[in-house]
């Protein structure tokens, strides 16, 4: 969703302006599907929701009699430790891990705050929590962990691993991000997401191929720049280069990013192997000229005068958050689609479209990884919610939508089952 981030490009920001977090300051009980809350949200109103926490822990069964005791507790559970004992994998059937996420950071790249420390960060650990239940009915748990060593995040993230059935990591900087998530779903027999990557990345996508549809134009064809080299920008290239997309150019605080230029981390070594097809060298203005579409997950701003060197009717995804790369004056002067991630504008690109269902759709099929064609199924289902009423100010469903999260469960559960890498039961 979009968040409060308006995180830079640089090498160490997680540069995900465009995610879940936008439903935390905006999303209320009361409001349907493309409202506002009906007067402005008042400070004291939001510490007051705060206190004490967002979420309880509670019992699914009855404990008011000896007999209730017997069969939830002592002696009757320890028959279910010994099955377990004896099948691990009914650890899902008789205990929370089939229905229960972790929903972990460090807290380094918090909403637009950046790293303000796992502490600060439990308030937005818990939101996320909430959107599980809320939008999927899936139990999950914040956990905040006070170390930045990758290390040490891998292992204490591994060990906690055994008490849920899925590890969602949260607001952790890049580049480390990706180290993280990659020994983690290599170490581990259950699914790794980081929703700031591959959620902004889903619903990105998800958001262009709504907008060729509607325009008559194909993913193959276009020229896409993407502002901004952090968990957003690389994920979005990766999702992007899946779909059929060939054309890409990304664009860091240093300019466009291609192979010779220095310097360039191993993240971006390999970005710039997989894009960059026509060499383009210099500026983000270079890289606009005739562009298709402009991709925006970074701190940039960008001017009439550039935006004007791009094609006729340019899709126009400025994602930062409060303050769109471009202007929204400026981008509905020049754009046939316009996105952002505000929930106060049409077309909101938002996390909460993707992590519920797919989480959802991952535990209901047992896989032990989100995969590519997971990814991809659920690009499409989000498209096919929006599809049948398409116009300009309506590409993606509102993430108030109840029609979503079940369309993307379905979906990634088929992809999974289909998906021989996924570890999915066939």
């Amino acid at each position: 969703m979009a968040s409060g981030k308006g995180s830079n490009s640089s090498e160490t920001s997680s540069d995900h302006p465009s995610d879940e977090h936008a439903v935390h300051d905006d999303v209320r009980a009361d409001v349907t599907a493309g409202e506002s809350p009906a007067a402005p949200v008042t400070t004291d109103e939001i510490f007051k929701a705060h206190e004490g926490g967002k979420l309880i822990t509670a019992s699914t069964l009855p404990l008011d009699s000896t007999r209730d005791l017997s069969i939830a507790y002592t002696p009757g559970v320890a028959q279910v430790c010994e099955a377990i004992h004896d099948d691990p994998k009914l650890t899902r059937t008789y205990t929370w891990t089939g229905n229960n996420v972790a929903v972990i950071s460090d807290g380094t790249a918090v909403l637009g705050l950046g790293d303000i420390g796992p502490r600060a960060a439990l308030p937005v650990m818990e939101g996320k929590a909430q959107l599980f239940g809320r939008f999927a009915g899936i139990n999950a748990v914040p956990i905040v962990l006070d170390t930045t060593d990758p290390d040490e995040l891998v292992d204490t993230i591994a060990r906690l691993a055994p008490s849920f059935g899925g590890i969602n990591l949260e607001d952790i900087s890049a580049p480390r991000c990706f180290e993280v998530e990659r020994r983690l779903d290599d170490k581990l027999d259950i699914p790794v997401f980081h929703d700031d990557q591959h959620g902004t990345a889903i619903v990105i996508t998800a958001g262009l191929r709504n907008a060729c549809k509607l325009t008559g134009r194909r993913l193959e064809d276009l020229k896409v720049v993407i502002s901004g080299a952090g968990a957003a920008g690389v994920a979005t290239t990766r999702m992007l280069l899946s779909a059929g997309v060939s054309d890409i150019v990304v664009v860091d605080s240093r300019g466009i990013i291609h192979e010779g230029r220095e310097p360039l981390n191993e993240v971006k070594a390999t970005i710039a192997e997989l894009t960059n097809p026509r060499g383009l060298q210099g500026t983000i203005t270079d890289a606009l000229v005739d562009a298709d579409a402009f991709i925006g997950v970074s701190a940039g701003h960008l001017t009439a005068e550039q935006v004007a060197k791009m094609a006729d009717g340019p899709f126009l995804f400025s994602l930062a958050n409060p303050n769109p790369e471009i202007p929204q004056d400026i981008a509905l002067q020049y754009g046939s689609v316009v996105a952002t991630g505000r929930s106060d504008y049409p077309n909101q690109i938002n996390n909460v479209l993707a992590f519920p269902g797919i989480f959802k759709g991952a535990l209901a099929a047992g896989a032990t990884r989100i995969t590519k064609s997971m990814k991809l199924a659920a690009t499409r289902a989000i498209a096919a919610v929006a599809a049948e009423d398409l116009r300009p100010d309506y590409i993606v469903p509102s993430p108030l939508d109840p029609r979503v999260a079940p369309a993307v469960a379905a979906a990634v559960e088929v992809a999974a089952r289909n998906d021989s890498t996924s570890g999915a039961s066939r």
